[in-house]
């Protein structure tokens, strides 16, 4: 089964690049300096920012269901992210190397299951899951720190 993961549109953010500080905290956004890599994973371009970039830490609705499975929390984004990247039947570097989280959702937000992977065992778990018909979208997060990567859709 195919599947495509976007980056987050940079238009949602884009606003947000470049603002002082005191303006950014009034929002409780937070902008920091990378200073190591892997370890700042930007949600637009989908790879970890180079050290010596900006990236914005601020709260983000990744799943404005009308259920309880509505979701909102911290992510990161580069200021310097002018388009977002898209990935198809391949992992993006984000999630490389770092344990994902999958949860697996129905076409009316509920959860239809979840799962855990790891590399190419991730990418065989995401197959699988979208041969479940119930199974409309996948959401990808940080297994440790629990954060939303990307959104999964089925190709087509």
């Amino acid at each position: 089964m195919s599947f495509v993961i976007t980056g987050l549109a940079p238009q949602t953010f884009s606003h947000l690049f470049g603002l002082p500080e005191e303006v950014l905290s009034q929002q409780n956004i937070v902008r920091k300096t990378v200073d190591a890599k892997p370890g700042y994973p930007c949600r637009i371009t989908l790879q970890d920012a180079e050290p010596g970039e900006t990236v914005l830490l601020l709260n983000h609705e990744s799943h404005p269901a009308a259920t309880p499975y509505a979701s909102r929390y911290a992510i990161f984004v580069r200021e310097s992210a002018e388009a977002a990247q898209t990935y198809t039947d391949v992992l993006p570097p984000v999630f490389r190397n770092r344990p994902i989280a999958l949860r697996l959702f129905s076409g009316d937000g509920m959860l239809a299951g979840a799962d855990l992977g790891v590399n190419e065992a991730l990418h065989d778990k995401i197959v699988a899951a979208f041969a479940r018909p119930e199974v409309a979208y996948i959401h990808a997060h940080n297994a440790m720190h629990g954060c939303f990567v990307a959104e999964i859709r089925r190709k087509g």
